[in-house]
């Protein structure tokens, strides 16, 4: 089984979870860039992390035979901080990175004015650099803000056939998929969807255009949640081919639409700028 997570972020996992999502078949993961948890306090602090994701990661990634990828972008959340508009200005020199496959995560999370406005100039940074773009749909009040993050990308130059839609849930999809948008689907221990919803949703409405994620992170949450999907999948009777298409298949085809998506996975160099991971070790 093959298994392209398309939403987690590995900078909060650590190598134990490398190790283990490549022995459940997890080949390839797209990391969105997102709100560490402590507020940053300036754009400088993003470049950073950024680069983080253009750099280290990969290189951590590479070690356990997996391929990763990014998506950069000012995230909800932080764009109502007035000390972070700077990283709107910084965006477009990252979005000409090779592993930079889309822009996200960008959408909304209070539904806020500023929220309003990094959405708009994000869309169209992505229909600038002919990137697709993962659309973070907020945890409160989820239809009224999908419902307002779909009138705002009408209003872009980005089509609605290059946006994932993410976080969605029964009360979201059937909107999401009649406006002709990618759907996405986390996968979590406590909140967002779980397995089983996740199978009826995808007996329901089927498997074309649904991406399943865990969107692990520093809370709790679970980096094997594909695979737990994948195997409920069979167990339920759907097919090795519906288990393809929604686990690889389909991420592989959104992201490919930036033209940069590479799944091959080279030996990695000894070191990244000297640090070979083991540490101590030469």
């Amino acid at each position: 089984m093959r298994i392209f997570d398309p939403h987690i972020h590995m900078t909060s996992r650590t190598t134990d979870d490398y190790e283990a999502m490549h022995a459940a078949g997890v080949r390839a993961v797209v990391e969105p860039s997102f709100w560490l948890g402590q507020p940053r306090t300036s754009p400088a602090s993003f470049l950073g992390y950024f680069d983080s994701l253009l750099g280290w990661e990969p290189f951590r990634a590479a070690q356990h035979g997996i391929a990763h990828h990014c998506a950069l972008a000012l995230n909800p959340k932080e764009a109502n901080d007035p000390r972070c508009a700077g990283v709107l200005d910084e965006l477009p020199r990252y979005l000409l990175k090779d592993h930079v496959v889309a822009v996200g995560e960008i959408g909304y999370d209070s539904m806020t004015p500023a929220e309003d406005t990094a959405l708009a100039a994000q869309l169209q940074l992505a229909a600038a650099h002919a990137l697709p773009a993962l659309v973070h749909t907020p945890h409160r009040d989820k239809l009224a803000g999908l419902r307002r993050t779909l009138d705002v990308v009408r209003e872009s130059a980005l089509p609605l056939d290059r946006v994932l839609l993410d976080h969605l849930n029964e009360t979201t999809v059937q909107e999401a998929k009649d406006a002709g948008c990618w759907l996405g689907f986390s996968v979590y221990p406590d909140t967002k969807m779980d397995e089983t919803r996740m199978i009826e949703i995808l007996r329901v409405y089927g498997p074309e255009k649904v991406l399943v994620n865990s969107a692990a992170d520093w809370g709790r949450s679970d980096p094997l949640k594909t695979r737990r999907v994948a195997d409920l999948m069979l167990a339920e009777g759907f097919g090795e081919d519906d288990v393809d298409l929604v686990l690889w298949r389909n991420p592989v085809s959104f992201y490919g639409l930036s033209g940069r998506l590479t799944l091959e996975v080279t030996s990695p160099d000894p070191t990244h700028e000297g640090n070979s991971i083991l540490r101590g070790g030469e």
